[in-house]
């Protein structure tokens, strides 16, 4: 095709877009940073109190899809690492509405996270500074990490790895701490396995709540697939993305249940619930001193990291969506360090989007951004399968040779994967989740709506084009 470029290719081309400086231990440490967040620190009281002892399995399961998950994404970024990424995929081996979709469900998801966890952070702040208001602490926040987002990527890498190995330092040190007062000559009579199987058994509440609780378990591991957005600017993309993929799957695979595991050995799991940290418990019960205000900083931290990763990666979606023509083209300029500054300045919205809900719904405005913001994120999961099955054959055909990674059991486990996460979605309507859907198939039929009045008569022939590119150019 000589020197055609595609969209993919624009994508691809350091030169001409963003700048390739990651390295694998920074991407790592980028995808741990943004999984271990609230969801984690907080959400393991409800996962707890959701399942009782039997969250342990919840989260292996759990573990388990985003394993899978991993791997259809290793197959798809290698071969094409775009800032796009599953946007970009899904557009050119599904369909250019399934992209759309996938490309304004995850921005929207990180743009309304971003104003949760920002306001988070004022909360925080006033333990130590009770008389100073929240916007203050909103605006200070936000400037640092927006003016940290736009310097460069390698500035954001280098915030975000450090955030990150405060938290998990802090869960290793937990480990560590409850390791010892379960085995060691502190040990104490009402602590120790016996816990898990006592009040009820290992599973008080059935395999429904067991399963329920799966669901729960996802929102600890969300941010994994941050790893796919920064492979466009990531050093042998080749290399770093399944190394990192498969470091960060693993890894906190074993912190969550190991740390879970030790959480009940300590305290009985009827004393968990969302009111308070069980990380607090744990300290308080061991009368740790300064226990809240340590847990007040990790927690502050990883609401920082969450932030700093969010904007990331709304950013660079937002980006794609303007490379692809499905917003507006100045979104997608970069500055002369390489970082899309107007997409970045788009994706704050979520800030001031977060203050103006609050001050309209107060007693229900977390709920209403974060049931569309989960939707969105769980959503783009689903769609990494769908992208999957339609990926690995129409990719080998047009190459002609196999893919440098390849998911082990295609298409079996891409589509057990779909399946369990489909099915945790529509579970959701029958338990306390349900404002996902409520606000999410709304958000997709607005969507779907909006491509078809805007896009569907301007890009029809342009799409077929495109997809006549992917499928008969050799794109690496």
């Amino acid at each position: 095709m000589g020197n055609k470029i595609t969209h993919l290719d624009k994508g691809n081309e350091s030169g001409r877009g963003l700048k390739r400086e990651l390295k694998t231990k920074q991407l790592t440490m980028i995808a741990m940073g943004c999984a271990i967040g609230t969801g984690l620190f907080l959400g393991s009281g409800l996962a707890i109190s959701t399942a009782g002892p039997g969250v342990i399995l919840s989260y292996a399961i759990g573990a388990f899809i985003v394993l899978l998950l991993m791997g259809c994404l290793s197959e798809m970024t290698v071969a094409h690492p775009t800032s796009g990424s599953f946007g970009t995929i899904s557009e050119k081996y599904v369909s250019p509405l399934a992209g759309f979709l996938v490309r304004y469900s995850y921005w929207i998801a990180n743009v309304l996270a971003v104003g949760v966890e920002v306001s988070a952070i004022a909360v925080y702040m006033k333990y130590w500074f009770p008389d100073v208001p929240g916007f203050v602490w909103i605006l200070l926040f936000a400037g640092v990490l927006i003016y940290v987002n736009a310097t460069s990527v390698n500035t954001f890498a280098t915030f975000e790895y450090w955030f990150s190995t405060i938290k998990i330092s802090a869960i290793v040190g937990f480990i560590l701490l409850g390791s010892y007062v379960l085995f060691g000559n502190s040990a104490q009579p009402n602590m120790g396995p016996e816990n898990i199987v006592n009040d009820g058994g290992f599973l008080p509440f059935g395999w429904w709540g067991m399963w329920v609780a799966i669901f729960i378990s996802l929102f600890s591991f969300l941010g994994t697939e941050m790893i796919a957005i920064t492979a466009g600017e990531a050093k042998d993309p080749d290399v770093a993305v399944p190394k990192a993929l498969k470091a960060t799957v693993f890894r906190l695979s074993t912190f969550y249940i190991i740390t879970i595991g030790i959480m009940l050995m300590i305290v009985p799991w009827k004393s968990a619930g969302v009111e308070e940290s069980p990380f607090v418990k744990v300290m308080e019960l061991l009368n740790i001193p300064g226990a809240s205000g340590i847990m007040n900083f990790i927690i502050l931290t990883a609401a920082l990291s969450a932030m700093n990763s969010q904007l990331y990666a709304s950013t660079r979606m937002m980006f794609s969506l303007s490379q692809g023509n499905d917003a507006p083209a100045f979104l997608s300029k970069l500055s002369k360090k390489g970082v899309p500054l107007k997409a970045l300045g788009v994706s704050t919205l979520g800030i001031f989007l977060a203050a103006a809900v609050n001050a309209l719904l107060p007693g229900s405005s977390y709920a209403f951004m974060m049931g569309i913001s989960m939707f969105g994120a769980i959503f783009t999961w689903f769609m990494v399968f769908v992208s999957h099955l339609f990926f690995r054959g129409k990719w080998e055909k047009s190459n002609g040779r196999k893919l440098p990674v390849r998911m082990i059991g295609f298409p079996y486990l891409t589509i057990v994967g779909a399946v369990l996460l489909l099915s945790l979605m529509i579970t959701t309507w029958f338990t306390d989740f349900k404002i996902m859907l409520q606000f999410g198939i709304p958000w997709l039929l607005f969507l779907m709506a909006a491509y078809f009045f805007f896009k569907k008569g301007s890009n029809t022939q342009k799409s077929g084009n495109d997809t006549n590119d992917i499928l008969n150019e050799n794109i690496n």
